[in-house]
């Protein structure tokens, strides 16, 4: 028998499946620079580029200037927290106990450090995740006895 899933819930798994393919993205991204980054620095100087939006001329020297273990360690990074991601997101779907615990615990983990984040530099990406993780938290911890399966 099918269970009717609340919008709250299904607002989140969005949002964590969205999470996610955002750090798999950023994942092949950073580890595709890390094998390419001289290819990518031939590219920047080309004509191509000259009559573009600074703003992509400031992120390809922005990568160009990591170094390679930080990209290396970023693209890992990025990869399995992607991963972590999807998995609670397909946990949350099936509505399991173990996945909105997962979910508590690493948002409510990762809130002390965006609010020292915005206490240093408050900017509209910041408070927008900010507010999304809180609204999970406050959610999940809410309606944490529906998922007890």
């Amino acid at each position: 028998m099918k269970t009717k899933r609340s919008t709250g819930l299904l607002a989140i798994v969005i949002y964590k499946t969205f999470v996610a393919s955002l750090l798999a993205v950023t994942s092949i991204a950073l580890l595709f620079t890390l094998k390419n980054q001289h290819t990518l620095a031939i590219f920047s100087e080309s004509y191509i580029l000259e009559t573009k939006l600074t703003i992509i001329e400031w992120l390809i020297d922005k990568i160009l200037n990591i170094s390679p273990t930080k990209l290396k360690f970023s693209g890992i990074a990025a990869g399995a927290y992607a991963i972590v991601t999807a998995i609670e997101a397909v946990g949350l779907w099936y509505e399991k106990s173990w996945a909105t615990l997962l979910v508590l615990g690493l948002v409510g983990i990762s809130i002390p450090p965006e609010i020292f984040e915005l206490i240093k530099k408050i900017t509209i990406i910041k408070l927008i995740v900010f507010l999304v993780n809180v609204a999970v938290f406050w959610y999940l911890l809410h309606h944490f006895k529906n998922y007890k399966k």
